[in-house]
């Protein structure tokens, strides 16, 4: 069939090899040598015999003219043709006007064109044959012009030749280059009934247009391409003997690309696995899939330029689930880069066969498949940390493996690479020097080692080194293996290990954070009391008011200090509501425009539709103005800082780190917070929860401001995850829960008379429903109405509380301690109205001393107030119990109130 190459064959370069072996019929009629050409303009003879003929018919009228006429005439005729010849030698000397005959650069190309051993065929537009050369009068077999045939006549027999001279004949009509292959059968040339060479014959015959200044042509050539042919068909049987004798050759072989791709492999190794053979290659199947812990064999590393093959024994796994332990011999080559390419793997089947019952080598077998599966890595070494022998699991934890090629490897400067040492995949040396050197001594006490290895993710192992010979008295061992080692990954341990011991230490810090700041409220408790009782008594315009205005001003500081530290704790007082976290960014948008400043811009971009969260509105406004302040601070020279709400649906199951655990289980709506800023090393990510670690210049920040952050989400419900790169940016992802509102209870109709109260000839032990509250009484003014019973442990605050409420007229009983407010509960002198008690005191808490003050007076009001959160003490209160709550600290003034409105409910 044609073959369409789409370009047009060259004329002018001879190739000899395809000369020697081209088909030669030389018909008797063709010319040994020499080409036909009638593309010169031939001369006109008309013109000359008119120019001839004006001559002679101006010499005859002449005759006629008188002699003084006739000589003056004669000579202006002379000095016409004297002109017209020196312009014509003008024109000669120029170039303008040629002689008749060729040029010598026509002589050349004429010569070249006429020896190719192509044929080359001019045509010019309608048909008209104008040169072809010596070759193709040796094709066409013609000697002239006369019996001369084109292209289409020659090439004519079976429909795939018929089409591709259509073709050719098109593209010439059209005025554009195109090149068919053929095959003829019989060849050109061949005369009937004589014995051929050949049954057939190949020919790649090309048309393009041949510009002419006066009538267009087309130039074809036609190259005999049968040799040619012959020599690609004698290569691809020879290829495809090559791919027969490596399908069928008594081992197995398969390449692996540096992605783990199977791109080859033969059928005696196909059929080993069970896969079918058209199956594999080409993506069809990956390393994973028939060896899921040989990922050794693309984690091997080499020098530019190395070409390194490793011996490994593992077991190879058959389709059915099986296994086949082989033992591979895995050859890579490395390029210029360092980049390895395609594996050359040889693949050797060490089943149970014919010589099965040699125990020698079934026990081999069996201790290659042991050691090479094991997960503990297995090496041999040197005295000096030089790798012999190794396992599969030893490669994949080091990421090196011992040369088993007798190759000189080259180390990239000339020379060859030694043996990799396993000090080369460690940082810390000493204790691995010291461990072979007590091992190769022959000391059998192995004590482990913990090395961190080379390379990202800060990974370690736990190393066992022991001689090799055993430590037995005479045993000379090799000198190439004088170690044995066994080493485990331990990684993940020691991830685990530092994620415990952080989360206990920021448990210490919360726990001493959480006392300290109970202490030091119940101390601004006092301070700030006692500056509003001077307040009272003292007018603005008094010098001392101002005084104690900063007195006050700077306890309220130290406030929102201990604040922080209860943050951090988990255990300042929440006021969660439900709330739209679009609204309340879009309400702190101005706040943060003068925070950030004008250097740094910002951005909001709110989903659609974001789910309710309930969250204290206060603190979730901290929280994002922290991390701003702090974004603000990591740009100094302006950047972005972008703020992005959207709804996240709940993952599945998947469990959320301590801190930073990305997206929790459940349905959240995410608050992220991004900057452009410089963003946080990799060392100190661990780090930046930690309360008081900065790393702001001294003055300039407190430490307190990502760990409050932290416990504010934490104390919500909620969880922050933290994404940052070195010079690109921090994002923080806050996800808080969902909130679904309680389906609404709807109100049973109140009961009858005769349901409350029952009815005569009810049956004894009927039910009867409870009596109905009795109807509410309006609330009272009771300011400076009352008795108040006031227990709190440390005596300036309660005196400080005291002497505020008798200001306002109540009766105040004081207590220090639960077991004293007790004793005036159970002495029942004077009734009591309301219990105004502390939470955290000795002997008896608040909470306790509500359980007991109930089985006396069960309606008796209480307020708690305490540093720590409502949350932290609600639970050891009774399911439903009523008080009502007043954090510390305070002033005399919401104290006031608080028991005003508590005593009017």
């Amino acid at each position: 069939m044609a073959d369409v190459t789409g370009s047009p064959a060259p004329i002018l370069k001879a190739d000899p090899a395809r000369s020697e072996h081209m088909a030669d019929p030389l018909p008797a009629q063709a010319p040994v040598n020499g080409s036909i050409d009638r593309s010169e303009q031939p001369g006109r003879v008309g013109l000359l015999l008119m120019l001839a003929g004006l001559l002679v018919g101006a010499a005859i009228g002449l005759s006629f003219v008188a002699n003084e006429q006739a000589q003056a005439l004669i000579v202006w005729l002379l000095a016409l043709l004297a002109m017209a010849g020196v312009f014509f030698l003008f024109a000669l000397a120029i170039g303008a006007i040629h002689l008749s005959g060729s040029s010598a650069r026509d002589d050349i190309t004429r010569g070249i064109v006429d020896g190719a051993p192509d044929g080359a065929l001019v045509v010019e537009d309608g048909g008209r044959l104008i040169y072809a050369n010596a070759s193709y009068l040796r094709l066409a077999g013609g000697d002239s012009f006369s019996n001369l045939a084109p292209v289409e006549r020659i090439f004519v027999g079976s429909p795939e030749v018929s089409e591709a001279v259509y073709r050719l004949s098109q593209a010439a009509r059209d005025g554009r280059p195109h090149t068919e292959e053929m095959r003829m059968a019989p060849p050109l040339g061949h005369v009937e009934g004589a014995s051929a060479e050949r049954d057939f014959g190949w020919y790649r015959v090309s048309v393009r247009p041949l510009p002419r200044p006066r009538r267009a042509a087309s130039l074809w050539t036609v190259a005999d391409v049968t040799a040619e042919r012959e020599r690609q068909e004698n290569v691809f049987q020879e290829l495809q003997h090559a791919i027969d004798y490596l399908d069928h050759a008594p081992a197995g072989f398969l390449s692996i690309n540096p992605t783990g791709t199977i791109v080859y492999m033969n059928a005696t190794l196909a059929a080993w696995l069970g896969y079918d053979l058209a199956s594999v290659g080409s993506g069809g199947l990956r390393l994973a899939e028939i060896a899921p812990s040989a990922d050794v064999l693309i984690r091997t590393a080499g020098l530019p330029g190395e070409v390194r093959t490793d011996r490994f024994d593992l077991d190879l796994r058959r389709r059915n689930g099986h296994t086949v332990p082989v033992r591979l011999y895995h050859r890579v080559a490395f390029g210029k880069d360092g980049k390895p390419g395609a594996s050359r793997t040889f693949v050797i089947n060490r089943s149970a066969g014919a010589d099965a019952d040699e125990p020698q080598r079934a026990a081999e077998v069996r201790l290659a498949r042991f050691l090479n599966n094991s997960p503990i890595a297995i090496a041999t070494l040197d005295r000096s940390g030089r790798i012999a022998r190794a396992n599969a699991s030893f490669t994949r934890l080091f990421g090196t493996a011992p040369l088993t090629s007798d190759e000189a490897v080259p180390d990239g400067e000339g020379g060859t690479r030694a043996e990799p040492n396993l000090a080369d995949s460690v940082l810390d040396r000493t204790a691995l020097e010291a461990g072979l050197n007590r091992a190769a001594s022959g000391i059998t006490e192995a004590e482990p080692i913990e090395v961190q290895l080379q390379g990202p993710g800060g990974r370690s192992a736990r190393l066992w080194l022991s001689p090799a010979d055993g430590g037995a008295e005479g045993e000379q061992a090799d000198e190439a293996e004088r170690v044995i080692l066994y080493a485990l990954d331990t990684t993940a341990q020691r991830q685990l290990e530092q994620q415990v011991a952080q989360a206990q230490k920021m448990n210490a810090v919360g726990q001493l954070a959480g006392g300290i700041a109970h202490d030091f409220n119940n101390v601004l408790q006092a301070i700030i009391g006692y500056s509003d009782l001077l307040l009272a008594s003292h007018r603005p315009n008094d010098p001392a008011f101002q005084d104690i205005m900063q007195i006050k001003q700077n306890a309220n500081r130290a406030a929102g200090l201990v604040r922080q530290l209860l943050a951090f704790s988990r255990r300042q007082t929440l006021r969660p509501e439900v709330m739209n976290v679009g609204e309340s960014l879009s309400e702190l948008t101005l706040l943060l425009k003068r925070l950030l400043g004008e250097r740094v811009s910002l951005e909001l971009k709110h989903g659609r539709e974001l789910w309710p969260v309930k969250a204290d509105v206060n603190q979730f406004e901290q929280v994002i103005v922290n991390l701003a302040v702090n974004a603000r601070d990591a740009m100094p020279d302006g950047g972005k800082l972008t703020i992005r709400t959207e709804n996240v649906v709940d993952p599945g199951p998947k469990a959320a780190t301590e801190g930073r655990g990305g997206p929790p289980p459940g349905d959240h709506v995410l608050i992220e917070v991004g900057d452009t800023g410089q963003g946080i090393p990799a060392e100190l990510m661990e780090k930046i929860f930690e309360p008081f670690f900065t790393t702001k210049e001294i003055g300039k920040g407190t430490g307190l401001g990502l760990s409050t952050v932290f416990g504010i989400v934490k104390q919500s419900g909620g969880t922050i995850d933290v994404q940052s790169t070195l010079g690109r940016g921090t994002a923080f992802k806050i996800y808080l829960p969902r909130h679904i509102p309680a389906p609404e209870v709807v109100p049973a109709e109140a009961p009858t008379h005769s349901e409350t109260t029952g009815q005569a000839g009810d049956k004894p032990g009927t039910a009867t429903a409870p009596a109905a509250p009795p109807p509410r009484r309006p609330a009272t003014d009771h300011t400076g109405q009352g008795t108040i019973l006031l227990v709190e442990d440390e005596d300036p605050v309660r005196a400080v509380n005291s002497r505020a409420l008798s200001a306002r007229g109540y009766t105040v009983l004081e207590a220090a301690s639960g077991l004293e407010a007790l004793a005036i509960v159970r002495d029942n002198a004077q009734p009591i109205d309301l219990v105004v008690s502390d939470v955290v005191m000795p002997e008896m808490d608040g909470p306790s001393l509500l359980r007991e003050v109930r089985k006396h007076q069960p309606h008796l009001k209480v307020i708690f107030v305490s540093g720590y959160a409502e949350d932290a003490f609600r639970k050891n209160l009774p399911e439903g119990e009523a008080f009502n709550f007043l954090p510390k600290p305070f002033s005399l003034k919401q104290l006031v109130e608080t028991v005003k409105k508590t005593m009017a409910d």
